[in-house]
Order: structure tokens, then sequence, then C-alpha cells
């Protein structure tokens, strides 16, 4: 029996599954449409579909250097159980490893590849993790740097992960991992908004300089001082902002008594040559996800119903 690209429409909208593997259903099962969605349930694929409609803001970020290419992903599952699978681990390990050997544009291309050492592609992949997992599993994000050096983080078991981007002078590669080890752990920690002060945009300074400006006149402290001094008094608060959100003004978390760069600096000078922290990027699990919550008591109150 032939079928049409309605009928692969309308088995999606039954089904909501893919509109290729609703093809397939419909290409075995000779255009009978109760015969493709029992294929579908056979293969688990429908089931996975409505699993897909769930909240995934857990899971882990994960990153790694694999040939000297520097990889930060980020996948997440419903529930921080998943996070400590084996088999989820793996999966995450193995989609870090497609990126840096695929080098996709974005997520989408990245679903589109073969998974790393297998004849499945990424989102094959995924959606077999959800059947034998149970869970809604989504890859989110993932960053790439294949020049200069880069040295990975991952904290908490893959709460965070962060990637450092180093350029370098030659003959000092393996020499700089400790220092892209601390500059990791110190953005781990602290999350700052940008990595140095000339990144910060005029809009954000004007915007701060706004607010600074605002709580110098509300303090009564500031009641009979000029209109220069409290604009100086602003100036000088803006510095502060500067250490608290530029990673290379804010003081070395390992010494207090030096700021990111001078450390850098320093570490170059001994090490007789050059290093300039050219980019890293930090991925927190769920961050910026709406969580559901849930209520444990009607949730059992339900179940016994």
């Amino acid at each position: 029996m032939a079928f049409t690209a309605k009928d692969v429409q309308t088995l999606r909208e039954m089904t909501g599954v893919g509109m290729m593997d609703c093809k397939k259903a419909l290409t075995a099962s000779d255009g009978d449409m109760e015969k493709a969605v029992e294929w579908l349930r056979e293969k688990g694929l429908a089931a996975s579909q409505k699993k897909a409609s769930r909240i995934a803001a857990e899971g882990m970020a994960y990153a790694a250097v694999y040939d000297g290419v520097g990889v930060v992903v980020e996948v997440n599952a419903e529930t921080d159980f998943v996070g400590k699978n084996e088999k989820f681990i793996d999966f995450v390990k193995g989609v870090a490893e497609t990126v840096a050997k695929g080098n996709p544009a974005d997520v989408p291309a990245l679903l589109e590849m073969k998974y790393n050492g297998s004849a499945f592609t990424v989102a094959q992949q995924q959606q077999d993790m959800v059947l034998v997992i149970g869970e809604n599993i989504q890859i989110r994000r993932f960053a790439r740097f294949d020049t200069g050096v880069s040295v990975p983080y991952i904290h908490a078991g893959g709460k965070i992960g962060v990637l450092v981007n180093l350029e370098v002078s030659a003959g000092l590669e393996d020499k700089v991992v400790e220092l892209g080890k601390d500059l990791a752990m110190q953005i781990a920690a602290l999350n700052p908004a940008f990595i140095d002060k000339s990144q910060v945009d005029q809009a954000t300074l004007d915007k701060e300089r706004e607010i600074l400006l605002a709580q110098a006149k509300n303090d009564p402290k500031n009641a009979n001082k000029p209109d220069a001094i409290i604009a100086k008094m602003v100036e000088g608060r803006v510095g502060k902002y500067y250490k608290e959100n530029c990673l290379m003004q804010q003081e070395f978390v390992k010494d207090n008594t030096v700021s990111v760069e001078q450390h850098v600096a320093a570490v170059a000078k001994q090490l007789g040559g050059s290093i300039v922290l050219k980019n890293a990027v930090r991925f927190e699990k769920g961050e910026g996800i709406e969580k559901k919550e849930e209520n444990f008591a009607e949730e059992i109150a339900k179940m016994v119903k």
C-alpha cells in the first residue's frame, strides 16, 4: 500500500516521532497507519518522544582534549542520578569526541553526524540513551578550540565544565598546563562575566555608572559632597567592578596579592616566553533552564489513587 507525505505528517502528529522515522515506519508497514504506530512502539521510538517533552536540567558538563583539540559540552537529563550513570557518562564523552573530530557548526549539525566509533548518528545514539536510561536526554551546547593550548577542568563530577584556551610561545605547550588549570578553577569558582576589562562594552559600563551614581547620591554620607567628588567615587567603583567581573583583573585565588593578569605575566617571564589567554568557556549544567518544581506528597497521592 502506497503512502503520501500527508500520511507521514499524520503519523508524526499521532506519535510525536520525527519525520524520517515515521517514513521508515510506514515503509515497513506497507502504508498501514495502525501497523506503523505499532512498529514505532516496538522500536521504542514513540515512548522516547514522550520523554522528550519532559524538562531536562540535570546531566553533566564535560571538558576534554583530543589530539590537541579542546572541547567542552553540556548534555542534560532529568535527574542528577543519571549524571553518575556510567552509560550516560560514556555517551557524553563520545559526544565530546565527536565534536572534536567532526567540527560541527552547531547542535543540529552534530546530531546528524556519525556518533564516534558507531554506524549510528548522534541523534540515533541519543535516542537509544533515552530508551536505556528512561529519561529525556538532550545535547544542549558545546564549544571547540582547535588552535593553541586547551586545558580542560571538570568540577564536582560534571556540575561545571571549563575549557581554557591559551596562545603560547613555541616550546611552552607542556609547561602551561598548570597555569591553565589554575585559571580554569578560578573561572569555575568565580564565574567572571568577561575575560578582560577591554571586553566590557560601553552599554554595560554606562549602565553600571548609572547604577553606581544613583547609589552614591542616595547615600546620606555623600549628601553635601560636590558632583565632581561623587563622579570620582563612581570611577573608583567602576575599577572595583572590573576586579569583580573581569578574570584578568580579579585577584588570583591562589595568591591574592596579585591579579590574574600579573600572575600570567609572571609565569610567562619565568618560562621565558609569551602567554595570552585567548578564550575560556564555562558550562554549568542546567544553567538558565527553568526546573519544574515537584511536590513529592502530591506525586505520591496521584500514584495511589
